[in-house]
């Protein structure tokens, strides 16, 4: 037998060992046979056994788990039964010994519950599902992330986290790298049990059985909205004023080329209304900064309230102004947009406290080329 099978007599000689004995301590069973327990396992094994060996030889059965060092050095892992034999007057006058090896079994042991706190502390999402798609656990960042408690999406399908963001033809793209190559990574959008969207970074990987068919998938992910709409943020602050948060030029110049180069396919009129304030610079230097940034703020949100959503109000510099008219009918057009922009700016403005006002100064080119004045 694989496990060790011993007899020790109540004076700890041994009077029987069976051939696993050799592999533990590189000893035959003959060597065995008649030497002490404390001679065979050594002082230090002895000192850890001898409570066993107490109450076993008072007649109450052991069972312990217990590490050893093998003769060829390896460490081992073992379940010991130490069980009393009583003579027929009810005294114990030996006990067998029986020791299974475990030693695999806490390896593995060992791993899963490695693996077991990894899924229970680790940051990221985890959701596992079977080969169907029914989820089969959850770990507590997804709880986090989603909003979803394990009772609530254990025997649900990952659908219940779908946003609606994303076509058919994206999961039929997901699904087909993952069956061919066994992984899809990349960002997706989707929904919180709350109704909130969110954008995650995520991993879902294919665990196959032996025959190679999956039977079960697991997803990582991790949620990235707020890094999201931090680059949005950068992205908007590289093409928009910062004080305003009207475009700026950068962005301008790219909407006119766009305009220009559209109007090589298709006939486009285009007209642009530069404006530039009268006054601003005094009321900067009679009412402070702070004053003058509120009035441009102002100007910008009257403009904003004359334009089309196929026009663009733009600032270019201090107190300048950029309008692009996308398709106006004529000059009677532009020209009744332009009064209604400096009647709009000449009106009085409450800013601070202050009650100011200032005019505006706008000419137009056109596209085909004309002016307006």
């Amino acid at each position: 037998m694989p496990n060790m099978i011993g007899y020790w007599d109540s004076d700890l000689l041994c009077r029987y060992a069976n051939n696993a004995y050799s592999e533990w301590f590189g000893k035959s069973p003959e060597d065995i046979i008649g030497i002490t327990f404390r001679d065979l396992a050594g002082e230090h094994l002895f000192t850890l056994n001898e409570p066993y060996i107490r109450r076993v030889l008072a007649g109450e059965p052991q069972r312990f788990e217990q590490t050893l060092n093998k003769a060829n050095g390896n460490v081992g892992h073992i379940i010991g039964h130490y069980i009393p034999d009583f003579d027929a007057d009810g005294t114990v006058k030996g006990f067998a010994i029986q020791a299974s090896e475990v030693t695999v079994l806490k390896e593995t042991e060992a791993k899963l519950k490695l693996a077991a706190c990894v899924f229970e502390n680790t940051l990221d999402g985890v959701l596992i599902t079977d080969a169907n798609g029914n989820i089969l656990s959850v770990n507590p960042a997804f709880t986090e992330i989603t909003g979803y408690v394990a009772e609530e999406a254990v025997g649900q399908t990952p659908r219940i986290l779908q946003s609606n963001r994303h076509d058919q033809a994206f999961y039929a793209s997901m699904w087909n790298e993952i069956k061919t190559k066994g992984r899809w990574n990349g960002e997706i959008w989707n929904r919180r049990k709350d109704g909130d969207l969110y954008l995650e970074r995520m991993t879902i990987s294919m665990v196959r059985a032996t025959d190679g068919e999956p039977v079960r998938y697991v997803s990582v992910f991790s949620d990235i909205t707020a890094l999201w709409r931090k680059d949005e943020h950068i992205k908007h602050l590289a093409f928009h004023d910062a004080l305003t948060d009207l475009p700026n030029r950068t962005l301008l110049m790219e909407r006119i080329n766009q305009k220009l180069i559209n109007s090589n396919r298709e006939q486009c009129n285009l007209a642009l209304m530069f404006l530039d304030l009268d006054g601003f610079k005094l009321v900067n230097d009679q009412f402070g900064h702070n004053v003058g940034d509120e009035l441009l703020k102002e100007v910008a949100k009257r403009l904003l309230a004359l334009v089309r959503k196929s026009d663009t109000v733009a600032r270019v510099g201090g107190d300048e102004f950029i309008f692009i008219l996308n398709n106006p009918k004529g000059k009677d057009e532009i020209t009744y947009v332009a009064n209604r922009v400096v009647s709009s700016i000449n009106e009085p403005m409450d800013i601070l406290g202050e009650v100011l006002q200032i005019g505006t100064s706008v000419g137009m080119p056109c596209s085909p080329l004309t002016d307006v004045h």
